[in-house]
């Protein structure tokens, strides 16, 4: 589509283009009023206690999934770039999600009072980010590399969120050392909703990742596999030896866009021996982990 031609091909009258720039300010308010719905739910949830805080960020999570895909469904029916509209990729709905959920779960260690306003203030400004930049991404049908370096950043600072809130939520999940001692180990349910908690998000941010740059989707499946379980394992290995409260989190997102820039770069390393090597790599590195947690625990 050249510039100044519309949707079919015609010239870009005034009047289309303030039709245009209407349904622009009505998807901004559409916006507005999901970050607002969004945030006010995670704030409440600060007077909730487990394990019912655990259904309220079940609700958080459904509602802005449907909330985001009906802004991004109108939006794009609007001002897509063809009549009929090309449909909402599930993977523009995967950051906005994490990113609510890892602000409900980040505002956990903080005391009800003042503290929760430049709290929630911040994840205004998060959740109101991530949707716009995807918002963007779903009317245009295509992302530029303005766009492309947006997303990244902000799915590098969702990947951090989203890991703190979930350790956040676990008991024992942030390690808190004591005096001199190294933070206790934690085993059981707890670890395994820690391992698998993690495996998701990195999974559905690996996805989004991926999306950008693959087409096919079995690549991009497989691409999210991969970050999943890297996480899991790096999980496993960063709390087993207690790294204290949320430099884990962060080297886990470290690992995580390091695996990115190795699995990513090369589009030979995603042809099939490769990866068959690749996962045979994963499950020897797995089982070692697994080995040595059970060793720490006796």
């Amino acid at each position: 589509m050249g510039r100044g031609q519309g949707r079919r091909g015609g010239p870009v009258t005034g009047s289309a283009s303030r039709t245009i720039a209407r349904m622009r300010f009505r998807a901004a308010d559409a916006i507005r009023e999901l970050v607002l719905a969004a945030v006010v739910l995670i704030g409440l949830s600060r007077l909730v206690d487990p394990p019912y805080l655990w259904a309220v960020a079940i609700l958080l999570l459904v509602a802005v999934v449907v909330g985001t895909l009906q802004v991004f469904g109108e939006a794009e029916a609007r001002g897509g770039p063809t009549d009929e509209g090309a449909g909402v990729p599930i993977e523009s709905l995967m950051l906005p999600a994490l990113a609510a959920f890892g602000c409900l779960g980040a505002l956990r260690p903080l005391p009800i009072g003042l503290a929760l306003l430049p709290a929630l203030a911040a994840a205004w400004w998060l959740i109101d980010r991530v949707v716009t930049t995807e918002e963007r991404i779903v009317v245009t049908g295509e992302h530029s590399t303005r766009d492309r370096t947006a997303l990244l950043t902000l799915a590098t600072i969702v990947a951090f969120v989203a890991f703190a809130g979930l350790a956040a939520l676990v008991p024992g999940g942030l390690a808190e050392p004591v005096a001199t001692r190294p933070a206790a180990p934690i085993f059981g349910p707890d670890l395994a909703a820690l391992v698998i908690g993690d495996a998701l998000i990195a999974g559905l941010v690996g996805y989004r990742v991926a999306a950008l740059r693959l087409e096919a989707l079995i690549d991009v499946a497989w691409s999210a596999a991969s970050y999943a379980v890297i996480a899991a394992i790096g999980v496993t290995a960063l709390r087993g030896l207690g790294i204290p409260r949320l430099v884990g989190p962060a080297a886990l997102v470290v690992l995580l866009f390091v695996w990115d820039a190795f699995h990513g770069a090369p589009p030979a390393l995603r042809r099939h021996p490769h990866r068959l090597i690749e996962a045979a790599v994963l499950i020897v590195v797995a089982g070692v982990v697994v080995v040595w947690s059970l060793n720490v625990r006796g």
